[in-house]
């Protein structure tokens, strides 16, 4: 029963009690997983388990989209830093410098030069979830689906995360964020979509409207 449509270039924070079935949502939009009734349009495609089969439109489709998971050691494999950040790029079949300079610059852009050479199990918290984070970013994906993204985090690595998100929309990109942290919706979201524990929709509507309304979120 949750029908919903998230426009182009929007921030939009997915808020919800535990279980209410945010990550759900979020798998569903990145197509790890498929509804067992109604659909899913993306950029004007229905997004289904036979339309991934097709290597064109999966390779597209992943480009387009990227998630970061709660859970940074469910997103990190590879043996370095580096190899990590590198492996989207390489699967999307770019020449070798093209590859080079996307995975440098990201480094850069988060900070993280000081570990290029690190495995990524060796990390902090914090760490590991900017290199999860630059894994999705090395791609140049138009929509991020973030999961829980505070979660866990000190407050310096918070508030670097959140300028990170204003910065991405500002620049375009369409930004989907499921969290349990109002202050974090208000900072972020242009619209906030609320899901009841009975895993419907409660409610939508922009930010500050939805975050005023007491009842609502009780």
């Amino acid at each position: 029963g949750v029908s919903l449509c998230i426009n182009a270039g929007e921030s939009v924070a997915l808020l919800g009690a535990n279980g209410s079935g945010k990550s759900t949502l979020l798998k569903m939009l990145d197509g790890l997983i498929f509804p067992t009734a109604g659909s899913i349009n993306a950029s004007g495609a229905d997004l289904t388990e036979e339309a991934l089969k097709d290597e064109g439109f999966s390779q597209s489709f992943r480009r387009r989209v990227g998630f970061v998971f709660q859970n940074s050691d469910a997103q990190l494999f590879s043996p370095t830093v580096w190899d990590e950040i590198a492996f989207g790029p390489l699967h999307l079949g770019l020449p070798p410098e093209d590859v080079e300079k996307r995975t440098g610059d990201t480094l850069h852009i988060l900070g993280l030069e000081h570990l290029r050479e690190r495995p990524p199990y060796h990390l902090s918290g914090g760490e590991k979830k900017k290199v999860a984070l630059a894994s999705v970013l090395a791609i140049g994906p138009e929509v991020l689906l973030f999961d829980e993204p505070t979660a866990g985090l000190d407050p310096k690595t918070e508030s670097f995360l959140i300028r990170l998100i204003l910065q991405l929309t500002a620049a375009g990109k369409t930004i989907v964020t499921a969290t349990q942290d109002l202050r974090l919706a208000a900072e972020i979201a242009d619209r906030v979509i609320v899901l009841g524990e009975d895993h419907r929709l409660a409610g939508e509507g922009e930010a500050a409207a939805i975050l005023g309304d007491r009842e609502l979120l009780l």
